[in-house]
């Protein structure tokens, strides 16, 4: 019987940043890593790119107008502005001039006055838009009422400002903020990030333990580290991977969104969303890996891996579902507040709660504190069920087994 081989004298510091080098240098290279990288980072750039073209498909409305007509002309201003509408009017020589703008697509659609100077005749190219037809049919039928004012001896002008004049009187008790749709895009992009960058790289921390521990590359680490410093130089270094997968998509989404103008909030607050995002994701990694890696090294086959952990991510699957589904229309509900504050699913929702700027930094302090305490008391744990299960072949080792004391 052979005696175990005697343990190298390594500081816990270099044995934990050799451990994670040399995870980084492995995994770094795969193609798994390599192509969830280059989506998430296509993603990120294409969602705000996506959005401006978009914009730039929905500006004003273009309808061809007479020269000569400058009352109809008037006329479908005003009363576009009054509706709240967009529209470019393109003057044109005559109806000739007017139907070939139509026929290349240059404008939507010909408006002239109708047969006998009441009404509009429009010229389209295959149908007409549903808000021009409510424009045009609006501003004939103002032209009938001034007629009729008209004909009873009355005076349109004056009847049109009283009309102009009757408003609803609305008191606001809550301001809405304009730019609310680009901060519930920055909240969901920061929630899907960390969900996805949790899921993705906790179980590759949990695959890469059980990979180790079939081909007992784990026994021959052993010989030189500690159990401990195996686990957390797999944690950190994956982790660091996983904040490079967060810090690319981040970094280029909102360079582009701003770019781009389809993000026109503050520098500033773009770049602490992402940052708080950033911190997060340590958090939460902090807290899913280690439970990810010790829950690897109870079994020792990959297909084993996603049922044993399948229970450990419920927390992050429920934050991503409550975060998607209420965080954008009620932010301010005591639902999200409190799960917000709670390490298994702060995580998800607390940067998207910040993102949205309803979270007081006193929540956001509190919050961090009891993940980082949450993650030191499962790190704890982790170690223990990690140095118990590692080097035990095999069938699956009861988490109550793998819990005892050395």
């Amino acid at each position: 019987m052979t005696a175990p081989a005697e343990r190298l004298p390594v500081g816990s510091r270099d044995a934990v940043a050799l451990v994670a080098g040399r995870e980084i240098t492995v995994r770094i290279r795969t193609k798994a890593f390599l192509i969830t990288l280059a989506v998430t980072a296509l993603a990120a750039v294409a969602l705000p790119l996506i959005l401006h073209f978009v914009n730039l498909s929905s500006g004003p409305t273009k309808i061809a107008v007479l020269r000569s007509d400058t009352s109809l002309s008037a006329s479908l201003q005003s009363t576009a502005t009054e509706l709240g509408g967009k529209i470019t009017l393109v003057p044109v020589a005559d109806h000739a001039a007017g139907v070939a703008e139509v026929s290349n697509g240059s404008v939507s659609a010909l408006a002239e006055t109708g047969a006998g100077g009441t009404g509009i005749a429009t010229t389209v190219k295959t149908s007409l838009d549903t808000s021009v037809r409510q424009l045009f049919q609006t501003v004939e039928q103002q032209q009938a009422l001034s007629d009729q004012i008209t004909a009873l001896g009355g005076s349109p002008a004056k009847v049109g400002a009283a009309v102009a004049s009757a408003q609803v009187q609305v008191t606001t008790l809550k301001q809405t903020d304009p730019k609310q749709g680009q901060h519930i895009t920055i909240a969901i992009a920061a929630g899907l990030l960390m969900y996805m960058s949790l899921m993705l790289v906790g179980q590759m921390v949990a695959q890469g333990v059980v990979e180790e521990k079939s081909s007992r590359v784990v026994e021959l680490l052993l010989a030189t580290l500690r159990p401990w410093q195996l686990l957390a130089g797999k944690v950190i270094g994956t982790g660091l991977l996983g904040l490079l997968q967060m810090l690319v998509p981040a970094v280029l989404g909102v360079g582009v969104g701003i770019a781009t103008k389809t993000l026109n909030i503050s520098l500033s607050s773009s770049v602490g969303s992402v940052a708080w995002a950033l911190l997060w994701y340590a958090l939460g990694f902090a807290i899913y890996a280690t439970v990810f890696a010790a829950l690897g090294a109870t079994v020792s086959r990959q297909e084993d891996v996603q049922g044993l952990t399948f229970p450990a991510v419920m927390p992050l699957i429920a934050a991503w579902v409550i975060g998607i589904s209420v965080v954008p229309t009620d932010p301010g509900s005591p639902l999200v507040t409190w799960l917000s504050m709670i390490p298994p699913t702060a995580p998800v929702l607390m940067p998207m709660r910040i993102a949205m700027g309803v979270a007081p930094m006193w929540q956001v302090l509190l919050s961090a504190l009891l993940a980082v305490g949450f993650a030191g008391l499962l790190l704890r744990f982790a170690a223990r069920i990690y140095r118990n299960s590692v080097l035990r072949s095999g069938s699956r080792v009861p988490l109550r087994e793998a819990l005892k004391a050395a």
